[in-house]
């Protein structure tokens, strides 16, 4: 497995997989062909047919700028290696001077055909929860500790700066209002539902919709090109920040507690894009949400002090409810159903941590056993529920096609 550095990236939204990966390899490929008369990109498959609501196309002509870029959408081509599946093309008197074929496996991360050279080297010499669970028994080591063993103390500096991100997020979420671009109109919720507050509600009511708030306020960020932080996706970003948040304030934690359980949740969501993936274009959204809620709610049994097998079960159980969740964003934006989604699974989170306290030592399903099931179950799920905007709700919801964004 590789760094968390690769895990956990700050960056802007809305689409790790659709506007930070194909802005990183447009980046990348400027740099080894700079001298040209234009770039020609070929989008396909879930990059193409959702693109232009993910700003697939925006991303990669800011990145190539001043150049001219040439943007292709082919959404009929098959039989792609990957769903994410773009192809650079350096042009210079009507040739063809240098090509690269990239894909974007999600979370930002790309790899490019051909070049290994181009890859993060693997660090983690462990690839399964059981095996990375029984070395800490027998080493007497929380995870936290066994990610130091492997990372150096520099980790800690580095999961820092993606704590003040994540609580800089939720900051400038909860203070801002207004409309979403993109043509469905959908106003901001986060500083609504924080200030919403009922003269008589429960210490649950509360805790709800601060927690929602929280994650409504990084994902609106997100929907809205802001810097969030990938936890495991753009996407899927406001989960982790929201719940380890809202404990902190509630119970007091110290930010080295909160790093701790950003590292303990990082192994959970690297597992994942090791063994299986975090592209909901691959899996449906139930790699991308379900991925994230299993990180914090092993990020939140860390926090509380749980044994390893707490903190697996509470990760287990995360994903397990999510499995078969599909990706089916309206107009193939980060609105709807991707904000609304990091809120109930922010809660859903804290619930898993509920049910680890009392069961964990009950179960019958490894986090290792839902993985390979989370994965098996992507790629049986219908092509239409993959991120493509052709199914579920992206296909019912009547859309006005003259309601249209500034950037359209």
């Amino acid at each position: 497995m590789k760094t968390l550095k690769d895990l956990y990236k700050i960056g802007a939204g809305p689409s790790s997989s659709h506007t930070m990966g194909p802005a990183k390899a447009a980046t990348l490929f400027k740099t080894e062909f700079p001298d040209v008369e234009y770039y020609e990109i070929v989008l396909y498959d879930s990059l193409a047919k959702t693109g232009r609501g993910h700003r697939t196309d925006r991303a990669l002509r800011q990145a190539l700028a001043p150049n001219e870029v040439k943007i292709i959408f082919d959404t009929t081509t098959k039989g792609l290696p990957h769903p994410n599946t773009l192809d650079f093309r350096a042009m210079k008197q009507g040739e063809m001077i240098g090509s690269w074929r990239v894909y974007s496996v999600g979370g930002g991360s790309i790899q490019i055909e051909g070049r290994k050279d181009a890859e993060l080297q693997d660090i983690y010499p462990l690839t399964s929860f059981t095996e990375i669970a029984e070395y800490c028994r027998t080493n007497n080591l929380r995870i936290w500790q066994y990610v130091e063993e492997i990372e150096g103390p520099s980790i800690w500096n580095y999961l820092s700066d993606v704590w003040f991100q994540m609580k800089t997020s939720i900051h400038q979420g909860l203070s801002t209002q207004g409309e979403l671009p993109g043509g469905l109109h959908i106003q901001r919720k986060a500083y609504y539902l924080l200030n919403q507050r009922h003269m008589d509600e429960s210490a649950e009511t509360r805790e709800n919709r601060t927690v929602c708030a929280y994650a409504y306020a990084v994902s609106e960020q997100n929907a809205d090109n802001g810097i969030i932080v990938t936890a495991p996706t753009c996407g899927a970003a406001g989960v982790v920040p929201a719940v380890l948040k809202y404990m902190q304030e509630k119970k007091g934690f110290s930010d080295t507690d909160i790093l701790h359980a950003l590292a303990t949740g990082g192994i959970i969501g690297n597992l994942i894009k090791t063994n299986a993936s975090i592209s909901g274009a691959e899996c449906g959204c139930q790699a991308e949400i379900g991925s994230a809620c299993s990180m914090a709610s092993a990020a939140l049994a860390e926090l509380v002090g749980m044994g390893i097998n707490q903190i697996e079960y509470a990760a287990e159980v995360a994903m397990e409810h999510h499995l078969g969740l599909t990706c089916d964003p309206i107009k193939g934006m980060v609105q709807i159903p991707c904000i609304e989604r990091n809120a109930v699974a922010a809660m859903r989170a804290i619930n898993a941590l509920s049910l680890a306290n009392f069961l964990a030592d009950t179960r019958k399903i490894s986090f290792d056993m839902v993985i390979a099931t989370m994965y098996q179950t992507g790629k049986d799920m219908l092509h239409h529920y993959k991120e493509t905007s052709e199914g579920g709700l992206a296909k019912m919801y009547p859309v006005d096609e003259n309601d249209k964004d500034e950037d359209e």
